[in-house]
């Protein structure tokens, strides 16, 4: 029986009693046909417009030197060039696996498939690396059908893309953009949801006294507003830190009349926290004894403001109650502020 190949690597199958006096430089060929095709690397030159069939040859092409075996049979795969149109590059129409990286320029298509199966090849993106495989007539991206992954960080050129992505935090969608300064969820109604734990919050932290804008309008259904509570009395300067939330709640009595003072809070001034054309309201809750007493003096960042009260600015607090003041600061420029204050007594 004469000599055979195998059908994917075209390995040699020596016939007993054949190849008297070659049979070792036979064997060598199989070998460095190995050694390709576990490690060995090839670039291939793809450009123009015209499909590309990889060269293939059984292992008795293959000579001494391993660095001239045929194109199908290396491990790792560079198409190069510059595509004028779209274009296939066909491998044998048999089981294998390949690093490829698609190294070519132009704003065209490179589809890998088995020779005979076009329409089931897969599309390289350009300027990337991946590894495939194939059954002898589809070809199969594997970096594109990834079970569960995990990792501390994950940085792409390209897409990132999943049902679910997991990394030391979770993120997931089914089209996500993510750039320098932008998520961008494409759907038509996408949704921030968060689906484990029991009663689990969903936090926007900005970096600093920074913000989290909203520019729209919204639509909210339930609001939870914190409260600073203190065992504090009202008596000489109160310094109302914003930045630390918009309610303040003594649970002292007042002593003495006092000075508000609204600021950012003892690093931040109110003037650097707000831009002009913007406001803030902030209440500042005051419990009552038999003697009672009042704001008489408001200020913002230390500077004295006159505010336009409601009904008229008080004169005294109301015993025996709790009162509430509430003070918009609208800021008009820098430094300069129309302050909206009104005080109500709680009995």
């Amino acid at each position: 029986m004469p000599s055979s190949f195998t059908s994917r690597l075209k390995l040699e199958r020596q016939a007993s009693g054949e190849n008297s006096g070659t049979w070792g430089n036979l064997v060598n060929y199989v070998f460095n046909r190995v050694d390709a095709s576990v490690s060995g690397y090839q670039a291939v030159p793809v450009g123009g417009s015209a499909n590309v069939t990889l060269t293939s040859n059984n292992s008795t092409s293959n000579t001494d030197d391993d660095a001239t075996d045929d194109q199908v049979h290396n491990a790792t795969l560079e198409f190069t060039g510059t595509l004028t149109g779209d274009i296939h590059v066909f491998t044998d129409a048999v089981e294998q696996n390949y690093v490829v990286f698609n190294n070519t320029s132009g704003s065209q298509s490179l589809t890998f498939a088995n020779t005979g199966h076009a329409a089931n090849g897969v599309v390289l993106k350009q300027g990337a690396k991946t590894i495939v495989y194939t059954d002898g007539s589809s070809v199969f991206d594997v970096n594109q059908d990834l079970a569960d992954i995990k990792a501390t960080s994950v940085t792409s050129n390209g897409a990132v893309s999943g049902t679910t992505i997991t990394g030391s935090a979770n993120v997931a969608g089914t089209n996500i953009v993510a750039t320098a300064n932008t998520v961008d969820m494409q759907g038509s109604a996408p949704n921030v949801i968060a689906s484990g734990g029991t009663n689990t919050d969903i936090n926007l932290s900005p970096k600093g006294y920074g913000l989290v804008t909203f520019n729209g309008g919204g639509k909210i259904q339930q609001v939870n507003e914190k409260v600073n509570t203190s065992a504090t009395a009202a008596t000489g300067t109160i310094n109302f830190d914003a930045l630390d939330g918009a309610v303040q709640n003594f649970t002292t009595n007042a002593s003495a009349n006092w000075t508000f003072n609204l600021r950012g809070n003892s690093s931040v001034t109110l003037n650097n926290y707000l831009d002009s054309g913007e406001s803030i309201t902030v209440a500042h809750i005051v419990p009552q004894g038999s003697t009672a007493y009042y704001a008489n003096v408001v200020q913002i960042d230390g500077s004295t403001v006159t505010p336009k009260w409601q009904g008229g600015a008080p004169s005294e607090g109301t015993a025996n109650s709790t009162d509430t003041y509430t003070y918009t600061a609208i800021k008009t420029g820098a430094n300069t502020y129309t302050v909206l204050a009104s005080l109500t007594a709680f009995e």
